[in-house]
């Protein structure tokens, strides 16, 4: 049988740090406030010259170079952001040119903090029907750029950041199961309301920025993450007592704590960045599998559970062997 394994992480955060105590200075806000409601101390901030695309490359070297792979063994390129470059070409074909890989399908995929599951389980497929060997998976974002820096509510969710993984063919066991939804009745309650085809004038205007309404988002996120981790147990044969590490979508400290109550599992055994990192989105699951890969918290043959949830709705989850 064929499986798809990571053989490879690599992540990338933007040097310029944005402190709770620094938001104080811009905006009605208050670091005790900030904390009690996200968890989030600080987020890092790309430069007004560093793109998604700058962020991705540095996180894919990384990546490659762990998983001990050049240019020539990449076959796929998979990039999971709301926060393209360009409206086109995609972001990956500009991560392709960058990292001097040619000929190999590369595309975007946009499901918001959902992208970096929604990205694997599409990678997942082409490798279980042979159409790749080994893939380039990237979550990358400049979420500071679609933050409107004057509401309280939002800006101080979001940071900006990049992590990749190397996907390749394998005959032992990786990735278990994926699985991925939408809802798009709930599209007004997390949302950037601005498009090219919809409201160009708004786009122009730069005014395209996130709206939230908070309170129906965390409890839609937390019933829907609540299902996905059932959905997963029960499609596997599992107990949650198998499960070695939740890294989960970094949103906030309240609905990772809530996932953790769902699977009985106490917190040291969940990777938490959200308080280093804020809210980045598609980035936020490969970033913070990198930092616990590399503290050495995450072991060979540990069972990871990746569960993420963002507007759209989209939810999703990835179950997989370390």
């Amino acid at each position: 049988m064929i499986y798809s394994k990571i053989t490879g992480t690599g992540s990338y955060l933007p040097e310029q740090i944005l402190t709770n105590a620094d938001l104080e200075e811009m905006v009605d806000t208050s670091d005790d406030w900030i904390r009690s409601r996200t968890g989030i101390e600080k987020r890092h901030v790309a430069r007004n010259d560093e793109t998604t695309c700058d962020l991705a490359e540095k996180a894919s070297r990384a990546a490659m170079e762990a998983a001990k792979k050049n240019k020539d063994d990449i076959d796929l390129i998979i990039v999971a952001t709301t926060t393209p470059d360009l409206i086109f070409p995609s972001t990956a074909c500009l991560l392709q040119q960058r990292l001097g890989i040619r000929g190999c399908p590369a595309f975007d995929i946009q499901a918001v903090c959902t992208g970096f599951v929604y990205a694997l389980h599409v990678a997942d497929l082409f490798i279980k029907t042979g159409n790749s060997k080994c893939a380039l998976i990237v979550g990358s974002e400049t979420m500071t750029r679609i933050v409107d820096w004057k509401d309280r509510n939002t800006c101080v969710l979001f940071g900006d950041g990049a992590g990749a993984v190397i996907l390749e063919e394998s005959k032992r066991p990786g990735i278990l199961s994926t699985h991925i939804h939408a809802d798009g009745a709930y599209q007004e309650l997390l949302s950037v309301p601005a498009g090219i085809s919809s409201d160009y004038n708004l786009v122009k205007s730069d005014k395209a920025f996130i709206k939230m309404q908070g309170n129906e988002v965390f409890k839609v996120a937390v019933n829907t993450l609540g299902s996905i981790v059932d959905e997963t147990l029960r499609s596997n044969s599992m107990s949650s007592n198998e499960i070695d590490w939740l890294v989960p979508h970094q949103a906030n400290t309240r609905i990772i704590s809530a996932m953790a109550k769902k699977l009985d599992m106490p917190m040291d055994r969940v990777v938490v960045t959200v308080d280093k990192h804020g809210n980045t989105s598609a980035a936020s699951i490969p970033l913070a599998l990198d930092v616990a890969i590399q503290d050495g918290r995450i072991k060979e043959n540990d069972t990871l559970l990746l569960p993420a949830f963002g507007g759209g709705f989209t939810w999703g989850s990835v179950l997989l062997k370390y």
